[in-house]
């Protein structure tokens, strides 16, 4: 299948498009995460293939490794049987299902997981939630503070920028927690992992990430 023929027809809405693709190497083990664009490129060039992972009613679960044609063809009985287990990209010819992880055929490397310091990870970190009144909030509703502030010798780092609603920032003001008689939810570290995949996790769509996100992967220090 000719990829460039798919992505033309990309972009109708709810096609699926913002949905994301966990990659695994070769040896089944979680490399990064990617869009369905780059997913599906993989897919077309024959690098990697689906990996789909089907549970039965008594929760027995059942991995299939499918090249792009097989799980074209695999998209037809999921659309008429299963469609709304999954996202869906559409062309003029038919819809076919995004899948959840692929796995790279030739790929042996593990990538190093220094988490970058960013608005993203931070929000995600703090699960879009004030760490001082517990509420949470859209990210254009959210500013991040200094724990400890700037004037008072604070430092832009992971254990001293929590996500802050614009009442309780205002609130604090430039004082330390202690001195505004606030109290934060918890004590703000750097995450072991990276924080936006924790966060997906929590989404339905991605529950069979989590067999591939062992704990020791992620947070073994790689030499």
């Amino acid at each position: 299948m000719d990829i460039a023929a798919v992505q033309s027809q990309y972009g109708v809405p709810g096609s699926g498009l913002s949905a994301n693709v966990l990659v695994l190497n070769k040896f089944y083990q979680a490399v990064r995460v990617v869009n369905v664009r780059r997913a599906f490129s993989l897919l077309a060039k024959d690098i990697a293939e689906v990996v789909h992972i089907e549970t039965d009613p008594v929760g027995q679960s059942t991995w299939h490794n499918l090249d792009l044609t097989e799980w074209t063809q695999l998209s037809h009985l999921k659309r008429e049987f299963e469609p709304a287990e999954h996202d869906w990209i559409h062309t003029v010819r038919f819809a076919m299902a995004v899948p959840k992880i692929i796995r790279l055929l030739g790929y042996d490397k593990l990538p190093r997981q220094d988490v970058k310091f960013n608005r993203r990870n931070i929000f995600a970190r703090d699960s879009n939630r004030c760490q001082y009144c517990g509420k949470k909030f859209s990210t254009i509703d959210l500013s991040l503070d200094h724990v400890i502030p700037r004037s008072q010798g604070g430092k832009s780092t992971w254990d001293n920028i929590v996500c802050c609603c614009i009442k309780c920032n205002v609130k604090k003001g430039g004082r330390t927690p202690e001195q505004a008689h606030l109290k934060l939810l918890s004590k703000p570290v750097k995450p072991k992992r990276s924080p936006a995949i924790s966060f997906k996790l929590a989404d339905a769509r991605y529950k069979s990430w989590k067999q591939f996100l062992d704990e020791a992967y992620w947070t073994v220090e790689l030499k």
